[in-house]
């Protein structure tokens, strides 16, 4: 989805996390409303959402902690994630050590390590550099590909949008259907 307005308030219709003033949102292939069920669902969210008293790994871990996952269990599906998206080596690190690029790139590890059906990214990569943005773009595209999940990205990129399969616009509250353009390859240290 391209944004222009209410995307975050869409994306939290979808998560389950709000409910529509008017109208209905369903989740057939889901079974049901997916608050509650971690594996149904991962959000990125557009700002910081890391637990300050944890390390990256704890943090990442986290979810599948508290849907019953063992303790090494956890931590081993944490530290794939961080090396999908090339920081295990701030796996020892607190929050507040980050910078916002790679807070943003631990909430989305979190995410895939849960492994969920449908995964929703606010503005992914809108604290991260080109190169680093176009990491996580093919990170999240191909962990949704090797999980067989949904991806709904939110972003004001047209080079992030462009790398998806369906894009729509929103203006005004209303969702209008984008040609996708033609995707192709970025070049090495490519910048907009």
């Amino acid at each position: 989805m391209y944004k222009r307005q209410g995307k975050s308030t869409l994306l939290h219709l979808f998560a389950g996390l709000e409910r529509p003033t008017l109208g209905t949102v369903t989740w057939p292939a889901l079974g049901g409303r997916p608050l509650g069920w971690p594996r149904s669902v991962g959000v990125v969210f557009q700002g910081p959402s890391l637990i300050p008293a944890l390390d990256v790994v704890e943090n990442v871990a986290l979810p599948l902690v508290l849907n019953g996952e063992a303790d090494d269990v956890a931590r081993e599906r944490a530290q794939q994630a961080l090396e999908q998206l090339g920081i295990t080596a701030l796996g020892a690190a607190l929050p507040d050590e980050l910078s916002g690029g790679q807070a943003q790139r631990v909430a989305v590890a979190r995410v895939l390590a849960s492994r969920p059906r449908l995964v929703l990214a606010d503005e992914p990569t809108g604290q991260l550099d080109r190169i680093t943005a176009d990491t996580v773009v093919e990170v999240l595209l191909k962990a949704v590909a090797d999980l067989g999940a949904a991806l709904v990205v939110a972003t004001h990129d047209g080079r992030v949008a462009d790398r998806l399969d369906d894009v729509w616009h929103m203006s005004d509250g209303r969702l209008h259907l984008r040609a996708p353009a033609p995707q192709k390859p970025l070049a090495a240290g490519e910048r907009s």
